[in-house]
């Protein structure tokens, strides 16, 4: 089956619309870096979103769910408030903590 200037032009649009797309996202996300914080403890593994310790390197690198020195980026005033299997009060911390045994 042979493309026609139509399909063409159809794929060029939906590509050209999930660009913007992206590209608004991740404006968006720069605008609410200041309304942003540090959660330790609650990123899974492999979705933390960059260094904190021994063991992480950057985005990606946790190597457990929960790891206690790994963080991710959450709205500000939700961290206390996300589950972490690994710390003491079972929810996530401002700072990078022992995780419990």
């Amino acid at each position: 089956m042979t493309a026609t200037p139509r399909t063409l032009s159809a794929t060029a649009l939906v590509l050209a619309l999930g660009s913007a797309l992206s590209m608004a996202a991740v404006s968006t996300a720069a605008q609410a870096g200041d309304k942003m914080e540090k959660c330790f403890g609650v990123a899974l593994k492999g979705h933390n979103d960059c260094a904190a310790g021994a063991g992480t390197t950057c985005a990606g690198s946790a190597k457990t769910d929960y790891q206690s020195n790994a963080w991710k980026l959450v709205p500000e005033g939700t961290c206390v408030t996300l589950e972490s299997k690994t710390s003491s009060t079972g929810f996530g911390q401002l700072q990078a903590f022992k995780a419990k045994s």
